[in-house]
C-alpha cells in the first residue's frame, strides 16, 4: 500500500489559470532566483501552493525547448507541493537554462523550492498534524 496518502498530481486547483491571478502575483510578490530561473511568490489565502508558468519565446525560441522546461518544472512542483507554503508562484526562465540537461534543471528548481521554504516559512495548516 502507498504510504503517501495524497499522490503527487497536478490538478486544476493547483494551477494559476486566469490572467487576474497572474497579475496579482506580478503586481506585488517576492522575487528570487538565479541565472537560470526567476520565481515570483505571493502568499495566497488557500492551504496549498499554486503554480503558474511564464516560459517565453524570448527565453526558448523552439516550442520543444519551452515544453521540456515546463514539463520539468511541473514535475518538480508535483513532487514538492506538499512541503511548499501556501503561495501563488509564477516561474520564468532565462535563456541560459537551455544549456542545462534535465537533472541540472531539476537541481536548480529544487534549490528554489528550498529557498522558498526558508524565505516564506511553513505556513501550511495541514502540516501541523
Amino acid at each position: 500500500m502507498d504510504q503517501n496518502p495524497e499522490p503527487a498530481t497536478f490538478p486544476r486547483h493547483l494551477r494559476l489559470t486566469e490572467a487576474k491571478q497572474y497579475q496579482r502575483v506580478f503586481a506585488g510578490s517576492s522575487r528570487f532566483g538565479n541565472r537560470y530561473l526567476t520565481v515570483l511568490a505571493k502568499e495566497n489565502q488557500l492551504e496549498h501552493p499554486r503554480l503558474g508558468l511564464a516560459i517565453s519565446k524570448k527565453c526558448a525560441k523552439r516550442a520543444v525547448d519551452r515544453n521540456r522546461i515546463k514539463r520539468l518544472l511541473r514535475e518538480s512542483f508535483r513532487a514538492s507541493q506538499s512541503s511548499l507554503p501556501a503561495v501563488d508562484l509564477v516561474i520564468m526562465c532565462r535563456p541560459l537554462i537551455l544549456k542545462l540537461d534535465n537533472p541540472e534543471i531539476f537541481q536548480n528548481i529544487e534549490k528554489q523550492w528550498h529557498h522558498l521554504r526558508k524565505k516564506l516559512g511553513q505556513t501550511r495548516h495541514s502540516e501541523a498534524t
